[in-house]
């Protein structure tokens, strides 16, 4: 079942045939093991990983350093979830050292961004701290790697 899961994981894309052969179960198998990991919610969903470097859609993707003040039986649990409810919100994580969460947020502009640290993020009660870093490039996501677009030849004319 593990290797049904990584197959998935690395490409959702693929038929119940296809990930039948690939891990040594039945068509039927599959298609019971996804139905079931989708209800236990240990599948959340199936998403396509773009690189939006390549159209025409302009946004910038800043990884948010958070220190926040744990909260008597609820630790950092509800300080996180008040945060990732935000629809600008794409990740947040726990974790060990110098800060307490990461937030992965998009915006159209770096202002954008700036506003929903400033204003949103960094006044919430239980948040002492944060330090914003912006996403210049992406080079590997998901085990994917973002191909650099290739340049395209130029015809020289000398008159």
């Amino acid at each position: 079942m593990k290797k049904l899961l990584q197959l998935l994981e690395e490409d959702c894309t693929l038929t119940p045939e296809q990930l039948a052969s690939m891990s040594g179960m039945t068509v039927d198998e599959v298609k019971a093991a996804a139905r079931k990991y989708e209800e236990d919610k240990i599948i959340l969903g199936y998403q396509a990983i773009v690189d939006w470097d390549r159209t025409d859609r302009e946004a910038v993707t800043a990884l948010i350093e958070v220190k926040v003040t744990p909260q008597r039986g609820e630790g950092f649990d509800r300080v996180a979830e008040r945060i990732y409810q935000y629809d600008e919100v794409e990740s947040v994580y726990l974790m060990s050292g110098a800060f307490d969460l990461t937030v992965i947020i998009s915006g159209r502009t770096l202002k954008e961004v700036a506003q929903f640290v400033g204003q949103r993020l960094a006044t919430l009660e239980d948040v002492t701290g944060t330090a914003t870093h912006f996403i210049l490039k992406k080079y590997k996501e998901k085990h994917l790697i973002f191909q650099q677009a290739e340049e395209q030849e130029r015809e020289l004319i000398f008159s």
